[in-house]
Order: C-alpha cells, then sequence, then structure tokens
C-alpha cells in the first residue's frame, strides 16, 4: 500500500531486458465480478484478468479447447475473452461457449477459447476467473493508479537465481532505487511463499503441539494406570514366573513390552483414523489424496516411546515383587 505502483512501462521494460527469461507475463485484475450469457449469470465472485499473452503459460494456464489470447489481441485491444472452467459450467452447461458472447460491466465479450480445470484451493476455488488481454482491460478500467503484477518464469533451473537478480536489478533501475537502498518492491517466489506459509502456521503449529503434548500425557498415564492394575491382578502368575527361574529383567521386558503393545494398537487406530479423515477433508477442499508414510511411521515410534516412559514403573513394580509373597496372593 506505502509502495510505489508498478506500472505497465515499468513491465515492458522487464520483457524486454530480461534476457534469461523464458515467459514474462504482465497482469492486473478486478475482483468480485459478474459475468452473463444470455439469460444466465454467475455469481458476483468471478476474477478477472487483464493478461498479456506470456501471461497464460507463467500462470500455468492451459487452454483446453479454443486459442489462448495473443499479440494481435493485445495490440488491437479486442474484446476476446478466455473463461476458467467454473464459469464455463455456470454459463454453458450444455453447449459450446466458443465463439458465443458474455457481458462482464455491461462490456460484451467473445469467448475464444476456455480452460482445462485446476481444482479448489484453501477452500476457494481456482477456475472461477476470466482472462481478457490486458490492453482491453486497460481500456475499460483505466490504467493509472494501477499496480501491475510482473511474472517472470526462467529459462530453466540453473538460471533461476540469476534470472531474479537480474529482473531485481532491471526494476531497481527504472524505479530510481540506488545501490545501498532498500528496493521499493516485493519478489514473490516458491522459496518466499513456502516462508511465508510457514510464518503464518508457526503459531498454529505449536499450538498443536501444546495441545498433543498435554494428549499424549494424558494417554501415558492411562497406559501407567492400565498397567498397574495389570500387575496387581497378575502378581500371582508374576509369582509362579518367578518361581520357575525367569529373572527380573524378563519381567521388565514383559511388562514394558505389553505397555508398547498397547500403544502400538491405539497408535494404528490413530494413524488410520488420521488418514482417512485428512483425505476426506482433502478430497472435498479438492486437494490430493496422500498417504504421509513418514509420519505416520514417526507418529508410531512416539506411541512406542509412550509406551516405554509410562510403562517402565509399572514394569519395574512387577520385577521387584517379592516371588514368594506373590505365589500367596489372593
Amino acid at each position: 500500500r506505502n509502495r510505489k505502483d508498478i506500472t505497465y512501462q515499468q513491465g515492458l521494460l522487464v520483457q524486454e531486458r530480461a534476457t534469461l527469461a523464458r515467459f514474462v507475463g504482465l497482469e492486473d485484475w478486478q475482483y468480485g465480478r459478474v459475468v452473463k450469457a444470455e439469460g444466465v449469470e454467475t455469481n458476483p465472485s468471478v476474477s478477472l484478468a487483464g493478461e498479456s499473452p506470456q501471461g497464460l503459460p507463467t500462470n500455468n494456464w492451459i487452454v483446453q479447447e479454443g486459442r489462448g489470447l495473443n499479440q494481435e489481441d493485445m495490440d488491437f485491444a479486442r474484446d476476446v475473452i478466455v473463461l476458467g472452467s467454473r464459469v464455463v459450467d455456470k454459463l454453458f452447461p450444455y453447449s459450446d461457449p466458443i465463439g458465443e458472447h458474455v457481458k462482464i460491466d455491461g462490456k460484451r465479450y467473445r469467448v475464444i477459447g476456455y480452460f482445462e480445470a485446476q481444482g479448489g484451493f484453501q477452500g476457494g476455488h481456482q477456475d472461477n476467473f476470466a482472462a481478457i488481454p490486458i490492453s482491453t482491460f486497460f481500456n475499460k478500467y483505466g490504467k493509472q493508479n494501477r499496480s501491475i503484477h510482473i511474472m517472470v518464469q526462467s529459462t530453466g533451473r540453473e538460471t533461476y537465481e540469476n534470472a531474479m537478480e537480474q529482473v531485481r536489478g532491471i526494476l531497481r533501475v527504472a524505479r530510481k532505487v540506488f545501490p545501498g537502498e532498500e528496493g521499493d518492491f516485493s519478489i514473490f517466489s516458491n522459496e518466499s511463499l513456502i516462508e511465508q506459509w510457514n510464518e503464518l502456521t508457526f503459531y498454529v503449529k505449536v499450538g498443536m503441539a501444546f495441545v498433543s503434548s498435554i494428549a499424549l500425557v494424558a494417554a501415558g498415564v492411562g497406559i501407567m494406570m492400565i498397567m498397574l492394575v495389570s500387575v496387581t491382578e497378575r502378581t500371582r502368575e508374576i509369582g509362579i514366573r518367578r518361581a520357575v527361574g525367569a529373572k527380573k529383567k524378563d519381567i521388565l521386558t514383559q511388562f514394558i513390552m505389553e505397555a508398547i503393545v498397547l500403544c502400538e494398537v491405539g497408535g494404528v487406530v490413530g494413524v488410520v483414523l488420521g488418514i482417512l479423515g485428512g483425505n476426506i477433508a482433502a478430497l472435498a477442499f479438492e486437494f490430493p489424496a496422500v498417504v504421509p508414510y513418514d509420519w505416520a511411521m514417526i507418529g508410531l515410534g512416539v506411541c512406542s516411546l509412550i509406551g516405554i516412559i509410562f510403562g517402565t514403573y509399572p514394569a519395574w513394580k512387577a520385577s521387584n515383587l517379592d516371588p514368594i509373597e506373590s505365589l500367596r496372593y489372593e
């Protein structure tokens, strides 16, 4: 909000000078639009993108039918549009949308294609959008006081860092940022988005770890009480085992193993329910279903650790029972 706008001219400069880029796309957005077509209209939730032709591959938008935006559409500011699959499903559920016309904010556009479905993300829907030439977008919504997005895709993994530095240098010169001064723009990459997500979820993770720790302690105490009851009920059995030659370490090992098995049974049930619940939620939000084998193994390992920690005292108590008194126990 407090930074100078990134202008369309600066975007064109990056397109011209970024030699390490495969694609440089320029875009701007209007949100909460209604798209109408012959008696049918969408909810006021469609995002309208003004795009340069190279904005399609940088956004990983793949045209399923028809065609995407090209340079002539840009040069002549044509009133053409490419629809997201969710908009197509709403407006043209039983017909081919290509060649048809739609209206957005009173302006009429000819449909030249539509994109492949991308699915949902964080409760939203990535297909609820449409794209028009950015020149047409500026004609309709104005060019002044707008800050565009510049989307850069490097020529390859090996040129990624250099391409980022090249673009940063081009923008610093274009925006007159002197050496030693902090840049007045932000660069978002896969790594920076992951870092931001981790920062946002850090306190959630801490809270979950705290709640989980309390649950683990409560479960461990429960395991210990169950094992203590088991020791009391099996006192005579322990005495018989000691009488026929079992050593203290044998009794200790037996009861610790029983505590571990008891924890692992609960752990397996928890892992199965966790995977089922997590994947049901993932499918509801249109994420791919996964089976986190590494975290399942970690979870079962923690269960074993809880069994050892909280099963040690009952096992020690069992191993130290007096054999004579144990045989007399009723």
